[in-house]
C-alpha cells in the first residue's frame, strides 16, 4: 500500500470509528467536505461537460388492476414499455396509504436526528446482522465516500422479523411500511410476469424472486458543498426489484439510454420501481437494471428502498435466463448464479466499479 493510500485508509478508519455516520460531520458543522468525500476532478468535468436529458421517467397509475381485465392488459404493456426501455418508473395509486409513507419518512429522520448514543449501538458492519446503521456498506472499497447513511433491515428468509430488533424510533412505522410494500411487490412481480408473457405467478411463485427482502433507510443529510459531493455513487442494484419511497427533496437520477442523466422528480404519494441485475439475468437482456445515482443538496433527503433478492434460504434457486424466453435464435446469454453467490461478489467491490452482472455473461 502506498503513503497516500494509507493515509486515506487511516482516514476511513478514523470516520467509521466514530460511529456517527456523516450525520456526525453536519453536527460538528464542517464548512469544507474532507478529502475522501471529493469527487476525482475528471468525474467532476465529465458531469459539466453531459447534458442533463429532459426526458421524463414514465408513470404508471395502477388503479383498477384487480377489477378491470382491459385495463390490466393497459398497465402491463406500459410495465413492459417502462422496464425494456427505461428500467425505471413511478407508480401512483399503489395501494400503500400516504400516510404509511409519510410516518415512514418522519421515522427516519427521527432515527438519524436521535441522540448518538441509541444510533451507535445499532452501528455494525456485520453482514450477519439483520438491523444494523452505518455509513456506505462499501466505506473501504469506495473510490469516492458518499454523503449519506443507512439503516439496513434485512430479511433473507421467511421468519417473521422480531420488532424489538428495530430502533424504537422508527419500529412501527418501518413494520407497517413492510407489510404494505412486500404486498405491492407481488403485484408488481405479478404484472412483470405478464408482460414477459408468462404466467402471473411465475416471478413470485415459481422462481421466488419476491424473497430475501431488506429495507434500505437513507439518510443524505445537507451537504455544505454539494457540487463537489456524491450522495450515492452510480450503480446498478443486485437485487430482482427495487421500490423506492423517497420525500420531495429529490436528487435521484437514471442514466438514460446510456447517455445522460434524467432526474427521478418526487411525486406526492408516488414510488419508484426498478429493475434489478438479477432480473435482467432471468430475462435474458429483456428487461433492463439501470445505472443511477444520488446527488446531494443543502436539505436534507430521506429515501427508503426495498429490495427483493430472490431466494437464498435453503434450498437455494440456481437463477439462470428463463426457459420461456429463450430460443435458437435467441440463447441464453448468462450463466446461472445463485443469490448468495451474486450478492457476496457485489460487495466486495465499490459501487462505482462496473457491474457484476457482466462476469456471468456467456
Amino acid at each position: 500500500m502506498d503513503m497516500a493510500n494509507d493515509e486515506r485508509m487511516k482516514e476511513l478508519m478514523a470516520f467509521d470509528n466514530t460511529k456517527l455516520g456523516v450525520k456526525g460531520l453536519v453536527d460538528a458543522k464542517v464548512v469544507n467536505l474532507p478529502k475522501m468525500f471529493i469527487r476525482p476532478a475528471e468525474e467532476l468535468a465529465e458531469d459539466l461537460a453531459r447534458p442533463k436529458s429532459q426526458a421524463v421517467i414514465p408513470i404508471i397509475d395502477l388503479d383498477g388492476l384487480l377489477t378491470d381485465d382491459r385495463r390490466r392488459e393497459i398497465v402491463v404493456d406500459q410495465v413492459r414499455i417502462a422496464s425494456e426501455n427505461w428500467g425505471f418508473f413511478q407508480v401512483v395509486n399503489h395501494g400503500i396509504p400516504v400516510g404509511v409513507l409519510d410516518n415512514l419518512m418522519a421515522g427516519i429522520r427521527k432515527f438519524n436526528e436521535q441522540d448518538i448514543e441509541a444510533k451507535k449501538e445499532f452501528y455494525s458492519r456485520d453482514h450477519a446482522r439483520r438491523v444494523k446503521f452505518n455509513s456506505n456498506y462499501d466505506l473501504f472499497e469506495s473510490k469516492t465516500v458518499s454523503w449519506r447513511d443507512s439503516l439496513i433491515i434485512t430479511m433473507l428468509t421467511s421468519d417473521p422479523l422480531d420488532p424489538t430488533e428495530l430502533p424504537s424510533a422508527c419500529r412501527d412505522e418501518s413494520i407497517d411500511y413492510i407489510n404494505h410494500v412486500t404486498e405491492l411487490g407481488n403485484k408488481i412481480f405479478d404484472l412483470l410476469s405478464e408482460a414477459l408473457r408468462l404466467k402471473p405467478d411465475h416471478l413470485r411463485s415459481t422462481m421466488q424472486c419476491n424473497e430475501a427482502r431488506s429495507l434500505g433507510c437513507h439518510y443524505y443529510p445537507e451537504c455544505p458543498e454539494p457540487e463537489l459531493a456524491i450522495g450515492i455513487t452510480q450503480h446498478t442494484d443486485s437485487s430482482f426489484l427495487t421500490i423506492v419511497a423517497q420525500d420531495q427533496t429529490g436528487g435521484l437520477q437514471v442514466l438514460h439510454e446510456n447517455k445522460n442523466w434524467a432526474d427521478v422528480k418526487p411525486i406526492p404519494g408516488a414510488l419508484v420501481v426498478n429493475i434489478g441485475d438479477l432480473l435482467q439475468l432471468v430475462s435474458n437482456d429483456k428487461l433492463k437494471s439501470v445505472v443511477h445515482r444520488v446527488l446531494p443538496s443543502r436539505q436534507t433527503r430521506v429515501s427508503a428502498a426495498f429490495f427483493f433478492a430472490g431466494r437464498v434460504a435453503p434450498p437455494a434457486i440456481l437463477y439462470g435466463p428463463i426457459k420461456e424466453l429463450t430460443s435458437e435464435e435467441n440463447p441464453a446469454k448468462y450463466r446461472g448464479i445463485l443469490v448468495s453467490e451474486y450478492l457476496a461478489k457485489f460487495r466486495t467491490k465499490g459501487l462505482h466499479e462496473k457491474p457484476c452482472l457482466d462476469q456471468y455473461r456467456l
